[in-house]
């Protein structure tokens, strides 16, 4: 695959990563970690150098599985994880956000040794902290840099003053957020702001939680402890009204040979040239499904279908709960 850069900081990488947090949370039951490991391997050896963490999800398994799988390949790799919440908190009350620099120096430091390495390559802030100025944040993650520890910073879900005001102490290297064909709130001012600081965008949930992969529809039962039961856009009528969208893209895909799932992801490659998916999945085949994104060029007419598709959809749903759309966008 051919790379792509990550605004104007110089971080290259594929131009889709591979989002982890399904290989060991949020989904149900936690796939087996052997094929996890072997999957990640088979990542890299397809040309994923893009790989996506965070202290928060397993708690900690998923930084683990990557330190086991990335470990023998770790000079061919970039590993993205993130810091933010208190997971001391209560469970049943969920995490609170937690960026006071001695916590992001202390999970820093969890984090490098749960990963096997010597550096995060992309450190992201994962949700704004409403009690820690964003200006005390990017200078503990500066000194994170100057100290060899951490290479790039990234904000996660963060608006557009907070990322002007971060970048001001600390260039920001890349955006997390999510953006999608269901989800494209940063088209009305985020991306504007990105262009103009030379801030790479990573999307995440690309594929709408594996809604636009045309494998969902209202009669799925998702298994017990997957996240999206809870989720409004994945209740029953939702998932009804929603899949007009699909239907669709699905008339778009079929007569040049292409899936949902690869229309969506090359309709975000297009958008712009420093935009970095991070489509996650347990199965080998999903992923390189995914992969033949890279290569489909849609043409002006087939991406203003696309976008007139999108635009049309009436979306049904929230995409969180309020407690943590409350955390997005600060």
């Amino acid at each position: 695959m051919k790379s792509r850069k990550l605004g104007t900081s110089g971080l290259t990488v594929s131009p889709l990563g591979l989002g982890c947090m399904g290989m060991s949370w949020a989904y149900g039951e936690a796939p087996d970690r052997a094929l996890m490991i072997a999957l990640l391997r088979q990542a890299v050896e397809r040309g994923v150098t893009f790989f996506d963490s965070a202290e928060v999800y397993g708690p900690f398994t998923n930084e683990d599985l990557l330190g086991e799988a990335l470990e023998p390949l770790r000079d061919q790799v970039t590993i993205a994880t993130k810091f933010g919440f208190d997971l001391t908190r209560d469970p049943a009350t969920g995490p609170g956000t937690n960026s006071r620099p001695d916590h992001i120096r202390t999970v820093v430091d969890a984090s490098l040794k749960r990963l096997r390495t010597d550096r995060i390559d992309l450190l992201y802030q994962h949700r704004v902290d409403p009690d820690v100025p964003i200006e005390d944040v990017a200078g503990t993650v500066a000194e994170l840099i100057q100290a060899g520890k951490v290479v790039h910073f990234g904000l996660s879900e963060a608006g557009a003053q907070t990322i002007r005001r971060a970048h001001a102490v600390q260039p920001v290297t890349a955006l997390q957020s999510e953006y999608s064909l269901w989800q494209r709130e940063p088209e009305v001012e985020i991306l504007a702001v990105l262009e103009e600081l030379g801030i790479g965008f990573v999307p995440y949930s690309p594929l709408g939680r594996g809604f636009l992969t045309g494998a969902i529809t209202a009669e799925t039962v998702f298994e017990k402890g997957d996240f999206r039961t809870r989720l409004p856009r994945f209740q029953q009528e939702a998932m009804a009204a929603n899949a007009a969208l699909v239907d669709v893209l699905s008339a778009i895909a079929a007569p040049i040979g292409a899936t949902v799932a690869q229309i969506a992801l090359a309709w975000l490659l297009a958008q712009r040239d420093w935009i970095v998916p991070i489509p996650g999945t347990t199965k080998l085949s999903r992923l390189e499904e995914n992969l033949g994104a890279a290569e489909l060029v849609l043409s002006p007419e087939q991406l203003a279908d696309i976008d007139q598709a999108s635009r049309a959809a009436d979306i049904v749903g929230a995409r969180y709960l309020p407690a943590m759309e409350a955390m997005t966008g600060q």
